[in-house]
């Protein structure tokens, strides 16, 4: 706060971006039904550890990323970059498609993008 002559102006300064990658920690906590708590207790890490890492409030080391892949029954990648809650991504079918289908989709993808094994 700052006075001009008889004003005051309060000063705000802009929220500050937080210095750590984004993460979809939270997004899988809640698509595989576990409580922060549960989380916790299966990746080894305390609640707060994990509050805050959903947050963005604090970062996360490379052994902590693989525990916390490892509770969420996904790879460390998925955690940095695929939100499991977004339904329309191409993810979310590969996710849910039996394992005979994924052979399926793996060939019609490649005929779309013109990478077919038979080119």
């Amino acid at each position: 706060m700052f006075s001009m002559g008889k004003k005051t102006i309060q000063s705000r300064a802009a929220p500050r971006p937080s210095p750590w990658r984004r993460n979809y920690v939270k997004q899988w906590r809640k698509y595989r039904g576990l409580t922060q708590e549960q989380l916790a207790e299966r990746a080894g890490m305390t609640v707060g550890n994990i509050s805050q890492l959903e947050q963005g409030k604090q970062g996360y080391s490379d052994k902590g990323l693989h525990a916390i892949a490892e509770a969420l029954q996904c790879t460390p990648g998925q955690l940095l970059m695929v939100d499991p809650t977004e339904d329309s991504a191409i993810w979310a079918i590969w996710e849910t498609a039996e394992p005979s289908d994924r052979q399926k989709i793996l060939e019609i993808a490649k005929t779309i993008t013109g990478k077919s094994s038979l080119n």
